[in-house]
């Protein structure tokens, strides 16, 4: 018997107040990593009404002026108006920071002059940040292997930030967030039910002023000039049948830090899958990659989408599990939903042989802690909006499938059976 059911997951804007403080957190780890690639960094920021606090402990060599790397985040989001309700000119930036606590470093400050050494005792000698769990997750509906839903909901939002910017529609203003619910049968998304825009704007647009014809105007040019344009290269499109709700309270003028409180790590689903896999609790924004909240879970998404992309499994799911001071995982776990074309048992051996899940050779696989100079002192910052997975904007090493070929190839040697 058939199974029919809708997953719905959410994205939200640069603009929006939690997302604003993850930018802002992973702007502060990029500019202490470009200058001391050792900083160990775990900033959080508030922001509200008039008012930007970052937080947390750091501890670098690292120079920064931290008023000016805020200011200057704001103002590339788009609050640069203080008749809007926040600016980055206007706004308080307090700053309220500590060094990491020596109980917590010790852990990873054993062989910190053993960092670039690629032996098994070097790896084995820098333990984990911290305890945890981490999750990672593929699958084949898509082109870079992400959830159907997440996947579009990000699209709609990058579009949105983007027509703003443009002054495609000058009305926008930062905040926003987006839902698309899809239809599944048997596993398959196979229709777009619904998709939702809530969209900060102007109290008035080209002199209209009455709310029911402000939001009739947003609803239409928000389908021509961001969804439209979204769905161009997908299959799977809008039809008859799906709704298309755009602020349905009716208006959306007051937002960003005025209208709420913002966070950083308070979007960690938004951050990962849209809720269509497990989540280990932790956040990534403003981690140097020592903590294995943020740099095991990508490596958990690098061996997840290896997988697939090697087609051994149409969906994968990896999790990993790590003691603070302790390199080696604690358990390792792949779980391929009954889709995968060998047993998950042998799946998890070739993860195991194959790849490098120890925080510093993870740490090295990816070169976490050094800011490329192309980048341009850019790099966390960058995935702090609109998903850390499936940026295929974004050059991000733990998006290759580079492992695919290996994976099959160990396949192959060992059941002679060509995939």
């Amino acid at each position: 018997m058939s199974r029919r059911y809708f997953f719905t997951s959410e994205s939200v804007t640069e603009g929006h107040p939690d997302k604003m403080c993850d930018q802002i957190s992973d702007t502060i780890l990029d500019a202490l990593l470009t200058q001391d690639p050792t900083s160990r960094v775990a900033a959080e920021v508030v922001v509200n009404t008039g008012l930007v606090l970052v937080t947390g402990e750091i501890t670098s060599s690292a120079q920064v002026n931290y008023v000016d790397l805020v200011r200057q985040k704001i103002a590339e989001i788009g609050y640069t108006d203080a008749m809007n309700g926040f600016s980055d000119q206007s706004c308080a930036v307090l700053i309220a920071l500590d060094a990491q606590s020596p109980d917590i470093a010790q852990g990873v400050d054993t062989a910190q002059e053993m960092r670039d050494q690629t032996s098994d005792e070097a790896l084995d000698a820098i333990g984990a940040g911290d305890q945890g769990l981490m999750f990672g997750f593929a699958c084949n509906e898509t082109p870079e292997l992400m959830p159907l839903p997440i996947s579009l909901a990000h699209r709609i939002s990058r579009r949105l930030a983007a027509v703003r910017k443009a002054g495609q529609l000058p009305y926008l203003r930062p905040d926003g967030k987006t839902q698309v619910t899809v239809l599944y049968e048997d596993g398959q998304p196979i229709g777009i039910d619904t998709i939702l825009v809530s969209t900060q704007h102007t109290p008035t647009i080209d002199q209209i002023t009455e709310q029911s014809e402000v939001q009739a105007r947003i609803k239409q040019d928000l389908w021509t000039a961001v969804v439209q344009p979204v769905f161009a290269d997908i299959a799977l499109k809008p039809d008859d049948n799906t709704r298309f709700l755009v602020n349905p309270t009716g208006k959306f003028v007051i937002g960003g830090p005025q209208g709420d409180a913002g966070l950083t790590g308070r979007k960690i689903i938004v951050d990962t899958y849209g809720g269509y896999s497990r989540h280990g609790g932790g956040a990534f924004s403003g981690k140097d990659p020592t903590k294995v909240d943020r740099s095991a879970a990508y490596a958990c998404r690098y061996v997840a989408k290896n997988i697939v992309a090697a087609g051994l499994a149409e969906k994968c799911e990896v999790q990993l599990s790590y003691a603070i001071g302790v390199a080696r995982p604690v358990s390792i776990m792949v779980d391929t939903f009954g889709t995968g074309k060998i047993e998950d048992d042998r799946l998890l051996e070739l993860v195991k042989k194959h790849f490098e899940l120890r925080p510093a050779g993870i740490i090295q696989t990816f070169n976490l802690c050094r800011i490329p100079v192309e980048r341009g002192g850019r790099f966390y910052q960058d995935v702090a909006a609109y998903g850390h997975f499936g940026r295929s904007d974004l050059d991000l090493p733990w998006e290759k499938t580079d492992k695919a070929a290996v994976l099959k190839e160990a396949i192959q040697a060992v059941s002679g059976v060509a995939h």
